[in-house]
């Protein structure tokens, strides 16, 4: 396996590591457009782009009375933005990158700027959205043409660097720095600049190399590279021994690539659906040179050029679109699920936000939590009960879920509410849920012939699903409303503010009980092994602690409860932090909606995002066929053969971030680590390593259930 997804990591002091952009300084003031950026990026006559360059001042909005005004300019890479300080004599390092825009809205289409933006007309105001957890940033522009400007060009920036092949991005990425690095813009590079240089992408190396280097390509002799000269020492900088001998090892003395070998290769890696056509293509993407390209050959260059494209990541591409069968019932999948959606941070005092299912969403998040309380004015509200943290509208959530739920998947979305309201604001809710998501929402089974029966993904694209109480077939053996978390409650039995509220818990408005179609609460006490009647359409949750005691128990029993019904498994009450759970356990049983804190990242979010990073990111994983099969003996506690050993060899890494980004001769210094995903039966040998020494690693496991987690550390901080 090869990690062919960075520029460079520390080996010896004779092959220096490289790093890509992570911040970059302001320009200090209007210095020359930059005409080769913008003619790399296709826009050297764009007005929006050169608007942006030259800067504007926008209101950016925090709050009903925060209102600062803050210059925002495009820099000279025209990759990433710097924005002004509020302390005007800080050291300015503030500095977002176009690539990590998620989103740009434009009017009042943030939650910051519904509540705290109405001094401000709609045309003026527009929000950068951003991948991950870093806020949104709610603008407010001088006028309506300058905001347009702004959103045009953040779309064309978007979209140009989308578009960029591999080529292209490492094109910009060396003439970045280069422009960068020479100080006084005369396009050559003095050794002292040079050393400059080398000190931004992240190369640990002693001047005598880099001086040894800087004279064998300085051809003229005068102190200073120009031209192919820098290309030379650029070259020389970026060679990568490890990756030549696997190239070499397939193309022979001619030192070039025939479609034949490099099929030999693909094989060798793996992809059996390669063919000689496949080869070809690749060549033609990715190859440099005109003449190899023409002969159907490639290169080292062209090699190394496949490698850092998508087209050589360990994913399989095809996996990149929805590829599973998506028409098996729903209990047959693994469900992306969210606990305590609501929250941005701590379930103890953190925000509550509708900006944080917007963000699930965007994850592919496809079961929401809502926990549903009495607000004023007879309107619901969301927040984490008895604790500090803020309130939300209810109908405000189901907008945010009308508006963005189907962004990055069609396939069904589940509304798992915690009802403790009483009849009056439940009649409310269920108003909102049907006049705000209309047909969206599944009021009725799709099968009337086969009304117990639950339908595929597919037959529920693009609706939305309640998950809550149901009259009259939800009642206890003692004959009260089941709460979606009996279990906590039990636990919670001593709280005395808990105690109005489970009184109204024990009652449910006949308007929300009929919204409950497809996803009915029901209690889970015990597992028999003999087979049980199949009630499909009811949904148990578990706290992470009596799940745990199922699969310890009764492995197999609750595997085949599994695959007939839907189990959701949320993290216990006492990770008043809103830590995770390892989900991979829950998974090995066959739980589908395996809930977790979306807020906190982590190992097991991580995990998360590895399970669902296929299909599509759709949020949907099509189990494998021993968690489906209603007379499976299988047992994640004993799961028997078959078992397959995968050796991993990391080789290189490059373009790993710097921790310390604000100390300017800091370098990387990593470690690798790869711990098995998919325990308790994985096996591995080996658990980490220094990156510039090549290690194997070999792990044993149930194949489908594996995910593997690779992860670097710097070794200061480890």
């Amino acid at each position: 396996m090869q990690c062919g997804r960075c520029w460079g990591c520390r080996r010896r002091l004779e092959e220096p590591a490289v790093r890509a952009p992570l911040t970059a300084p302001p320009d200090g003031g209007t210095k020359r457009l930059p005409q080769c950026a913008l003619k790399k990026m296709g826009l050297t006559e764009d007005e929006d782009v050169r608007a942006m360059l030259r800067g504007s001042r926008f209101r950016k909005i925090r709050s009903q009375t925060w209102h600062k005004k803050r210059l925002y300019r495009l820099q000279e890479d025209c990759l990433s933005v710097w924005f002004q300080r509020g302390l005007p004599h800080a050291p300015s390092q503030h500095i977002f990158l176009v690539q990590h825009i998620e989103a740009v809205r434009e009017g009042h289409q943030s939650e910051g700027l519904r509540r705290f933006g109405g001094a401000f007309a709609p045309a003026r105001c527009l929000t950068i959205v951003f991948k991950g957890r870093r806020k949104n940033l709610d603008l407010a522009a001088p006028t309506a043409e300058e905001a347009q400007r702004w959103v045009r060009g953040l779309a064309k920036l978007r979209a140009r660097l989308e578009a960029m092949s591999q080529r292209e991005r490492l094109d910009h990425w060396i003439h970045t720095y280069l422009h960068r690095a020479d100080s006084n813009q005369d396009s050559k590079m003095s050794f002292k600049e040079i050393k400059s240089l080398l000190r931004m992408v992240n190369v640990d190396v002693n001047d005598m190399y880099a001086y040894r280097l800087f004279k064998e390509c300085d051809n003229s002799n005068n102190e200073r590279l120009e031209g192919t000269e820098i290309e030379e020492f650029l070259r020389r900088l970026l060679k990568r021994p490890e990756l030549e001998e696997i190239f070499h090892r397939y193309s022979g003395e001619d030192q070039v690539l025939s479609a034949p070998e490099l099929l030999e290769f693909l094989e060798d890696q793996g992809e059996d659906g390669a063919t000689l056509v496949h080869a070809r293509q690749l060549i033609q993407t990715h190859e440099l040179n005109e003449t190899a390209k023409q002969h159907e050959l490639m290169t080292l260059d062209g090699f190394m050029m496949y490698l850092l494209s998508p087209a050589g990541a360990a994913l399989d591409p095809a996996h990149t679109s929805v590829f599973q069968d998506m028409d098996q019932p729903l209990s047959h999948y693994f469900i992306s699920s969210s606990h305590n959606t609501y929250l941005t941070d701590s379930q103890i005092g953190g925000p509550s936000s509708t900006e944080a299912y917007v963000r699930a969403f965007a994850q592919g998040c496809r079961c929401v939590e809502l926990d549903c309380w009495e607000g004023p004015g007879g309107e619901p509200i969301i927040y984490h009960g008895h604790t500090l943290t803020s309130k939300i509208l209810f109908q405000d959530v189901v907008q945010a879920v009308r508006d963005h739920a189907f962004t990055l998947s069609p396939y069904p979305v589940i509304l798992s509410i915690e009802n403790h309201c009483g009849l009056e604001q439940q009649a409310t809710m269920a108003h909102h849920l049907r006049t705000i998501l209309g047909d969206m929402l599944v009021t009725e089974a799709l099968d009337s012939q086969n009304p117990e029966e639950l339908p595929s993904p597919e037959k529920l694209k693009g609706r939305v699903l309640v998950k809550g109480k149901k009259l009259p077939d939800a009642l206890s053996e003692d004959g009260r409303v089941l709460s979606d978390r009996e279990e906590e409650e039990e636990e919670e039995e001593g709280v005395p503010e808990v105690v109005e509220q489970r009184r109204q818990a024990k009652q449910i408005s006949p308007e929300l009980s009929a919204l409950a179609v497809y996803c009915c609460a029901a209690r889970l006490r015990k597992l028999c092994p003999a087979p049980t009647p199949p009630q499909p359409c009811q949904v148990s949750s578990l706290n992470e602690r009596k799940a745990k005691k199922f699969i310890r128990e009764a492995g197999n029993s609750f595997v085949r409860h599994n695959a007939r019904q839907l189990t959701r498994v949320y993290p216990l009450g006492l990770r008043m932090n809103s830590a995770n759970y390892s989900p991979q356990e829950m998974w090995n049983s066959g739980c589908q909606l395996v809930a977790l804190n979306f807020q906190t990242p982590g190992y097991e979010m991580d995990l998360n995002a590895g399970r669902f990073l296929v299909n599509g990111r759709c949020g949907y994983i099509l189990k494998p066929a021993c968690l489906r099969r209603l007379d499976t003996t299988f047992d994640p506690e004993c799961p028997g053969p078959p078992r397959t050993t995968l050796t991993i060899q990391v080789l290189t890494a490059q373009q790993l971030p710097k921790l310390n980004a604000e100390k300017p001769n800091s370098i990387v210094d990593p470690l690798a680590s790869i711990p098995a995903g998919g325990r308790p039966w994985s096996s591995s040998c080996g658990h980490q390593s220094w990156l510039w020494c090549a290690l194997w690693w070999k792990i044993t496991t149930l194949p489908p259930l594996m995910i593997l987690w690779v992860s670097s550390h710097c070794h200061s901080t480890v």
